[in-house]
């Protein structure tokens, strides 16, 4: 019996001069001998091909149930480029030059997504290396990746994009060996550059440069993908996530890829996303360029140091050496803060606590206070209308000043004790929180749909009070892609008037020992709490709308024995079949604070009818309030007891976390319209 044996060869087997796939046809002729034979052959076959493709050995030649388990496995790697072996076309972008330059387009290749990075530099790149392990670890992913010869690409410096030839790639120096294309194409910035010049250049350079340095002209064949991606890597590694200290590192038992790329990776892209408060953003930028500067100039130092010499020169260098070091031993743990998702967090939440960099300014020191006006434009008749009716009646003593700003958050920025902000009809978008630390106002113009402020960055909450006495009014605030609450009173009063706030995340939030006050107040879209009270502060909430949320009211901790007990104060009208008691029906051994529940809505007030929802809203609200407060006010008198004191002091016990809730209206929000208490 005999028949014919078909092999495939790939395409992506470059040594071969034919760029399509070969079949090899292998004769099978019968009896034992030949079948043997012929197995014999397809090994020596196989042999043949693969210790020229240590890449391709193991993933271009698979079964199919192979594919199969590799798909399900790898579907969300983000890195099937890279073991993609009999695709007929590129799978990444164009990335389009910009003018009318006669360069060639390249690969687009910077925009990876993070955990496409994070699989290239775990599965393929560094793996568990340690740090002194970097080096070598990246020479080899290079050189089973990058084509080693016969590509172009673009040499980009800051003077210059030249189009070159790769003819050699040397991976364990990072350099390439190039040949100019001829004839020259290049864009120049700056400078003056012939071909008589770039050969010159080239010459003195050995004709290497820095792969780095090199982007892959683009190609639609797919045969330069995984250089272009390669390079990719390589190029944000070394200027993202590599430290020039980084090999000086004492703990290198540990693996590299754990303790640096993990953490920097997910610190670029947190900022990439905005996840990040500004203000951080900026210090961990001046933290790493300081670092860096300190790095230098230790290095420079102790490169001049002779450990033989005894010159007094050379003490006070070993002095000064010392003091740079603790410098920058202190800026690289600074650091590693920084790139800890934990202590990032906690140190974010401190520098927009007012806890670091917030401080209240106070009076001016001359005296004097102002009037900041915030329009990016104002026609005659509007300034002329601003002037009669604001400023005119309520600013024009001798110790009042006006200050023009665009911007809402530079006129508060601008603001001492005693200051006014009064916005003009507009739309204002921010990216940076507005921070409000002295007793100022900040009042719209007009009603508050024609004095809207928009704020589209991640990282920063909105509005954040912590002055002794802050005023807002007439204002609406949209927030966008946000994580951060619309508005927090961390410490100090706010009093919001006549608002309205379009929230993304959770509305406003009220820290322990800070007190609110929201009047007239329209507040939607909450994805947790419409206001979320915290134990220890003092609000009143009157004549407010909070709605479209996933909760009305959450507070916090209500029913910790620990806490402080809120007493709640609500004015009662009418008590009978309410099931709770007024002030006056209260006996002094009473378990029971005293909790007085005002009934008197606004509808009422004018003669209105009240719908049924909201009558059996406020006494399901009473009736949480009343429950709750008993039961937390027994918690603290056994406690007080167990202590050994005789009689509980009422009045320490007792903490006014509502002043009053009367006149709101909880509709259409989650978990029930009023909202729930976290015990």
């Amino acid at each position: 019996m005999s028949g014919e044996l078909v092999c495939s060869v790939p395409e992506k087997l470059r040594n071969t001069e034919a760029e399509k796939s070969v079949e090899t046809i292998i004769k099978q002729s019968s009896g034992d001998h030949a079948h043997n034979v012929t197995q014999q052959t397809e090994k020596n076959l196989w042999n043949e091909i693969r210790p020229n493709h240590s890449l391709g050995s193991k993933e271009l030649f698979h079964t199919e149930e192979e594919e199969d388990d590799e798909d399900d496995d790898d579907d969300d790697s983000g890195t099937h480029y890279l073991n993609s072996d009999e695709r007929p076309c590129t799978h990444l972008q164009r990335a389009e030059r910009p003018g009318n330059g006669n360069l060639p387009d390249t690969f687009q290749t910077d925009h990876l997504l993070y955990y496409e990075r994070f699989k290239a530099y775990q599965d393929y790149m560094l793996g568990d290396c340690k740090t002194s392990e970097v080096e070598a670890f990246t020479a080899e992913y290079l050189e089973k990746i990058v084509e080693p010869c016969d590509w172009q690409a673009i040499w980009h410096t800051d003077v210059f994009d030249v189009l070159v030839e790769v003819v050699e790639v040397d991976c364990k120096e990072l350099k390439a060996k190039v040949e100019l294309v001829l004839p020259m194409e290049s864009e120049t910035r700056g400078c003056d550059l012939t071909e008589e010049s770039m050969k010159a250049l080239l010459e003195a350079t050995l004709h290497k440069v820095p792969l780095l340095e090199l982007s892959v002209v683009y190609d639609e064949s797919g045969d330069f993908d995984q250089t272009a991606l390669a390079l990719e890597h390589l190029r944000f590694f070394y200027k993202h996530i590599w430290r020039k200290w980084d090999e000086e590192d004492e703990d290198d038992d540990f693996d590299y890829f754990v303790r640096c790329v993990e953490p920097r990776l997910r610190l670029y892209y947190d900022i990439l996303e905005d996840r990040v408060p500004a203000g951080l953003v900026a210090e961990y930028h001046s933290t790493l360029a300081l670092c860096s500067e300190k790095f230098q100039e230790f290095s420079s130092l102790r490169s001049g140091l002779d450990s033989d010499s005894e010159s007094e020169q050379d003490n006070v260098s070993m002095v000064e050496g010392l003091r740079l070091y603790e410098q920058l031993e202190a800026l690289k743990r600074k650091l590693r803060i920084f790139e800890n998702p934990l202590l990032r967090y906690v140190l974010g939440y401190k520098v927009n606590s007012g806890q670091q960099s917030c401080r209240a300014k106070g009076p001016r020191l001359a005296g004097g206070r102002v009037v900041h006006l915030v329009s990016a434009s104002a026609t005659v008749h509007q300034l002329q209308s601003l002037i009669t009716d604001k400023l005119m009646p309520h600013y024009s003593s001798e110790e009042f000043e006006v200050q023009f700003h665009s911007d809402p958050v530079l006129a508060v920025n601008a603001c001492f004790e005693g200051d006014v902000v009064i916005v003009c009809p507009g739309l204002y978008s921010i990216t940076s929180s507005i921070s409000i630390v002295d007793s100022i106002e900040v009042e719209g113009y007009g009603l508050p749909d024609e004095v809207v402020i928009e704020k589209r960055n991640k990282g920063d909450a909105f509005v954040e009070s912590t002055g002794a006495n802050v005023r807002l009014s007439n204002l609406k605030f949209i927030q966008h892609d946000a994580i951060e609450g619309i508005l927090c009173v961390r410490q100090g009063k706010l009093e919001m008037e006549n608002c309205v706030m379009q929230c993304e995340t959770t509305g406003v939030i009220v820290r322990s020992a800070a007190q609110l006050g929201m009047n007239m107040c329209d507040l939607y879209g909450s994805k947790g709490a419409g206001v979320e009270i915290y134990p220890g502060s003092i609000c009143s909430l009157v004549g407010n709308g909070i709605h479209h949320c996933k909760e009305g009211i959450l507070i916090k901790d209500f029913a910790d024995e620990l806490d402080a007990m809120p007493k709640i104060t609500m004015k009662e009208e009418e008590s009978e079949d309410t099931g709770v008691k007024s002030e006056a029906d209260i006996d002094d051994d009473d378990d029971v604070p005293v909790i007085v529940v005002e009934e008197v809505c606004p509808a009422i007030k004018h003669g209105h009818s009240v719908s049924p929802d909201f009558a059996e809203g406020n006494d399901l609200i009473k009736q949480e309030l009343v429950a709750t407060s008993a039961k937390k006010h027994r918690l603290q008198k056994n406690r007080m007891k167990a202590l050994g004191a005789m009689q509980a002091d009422e009045n320490l016990l007792s903490q006014e976390m509502f002043i009053s809730i009367h006149g709101n209206q909880f509709k259409h929000n989650g978990k029930g319209s009023f909202g729930t208490f976290l015990y």
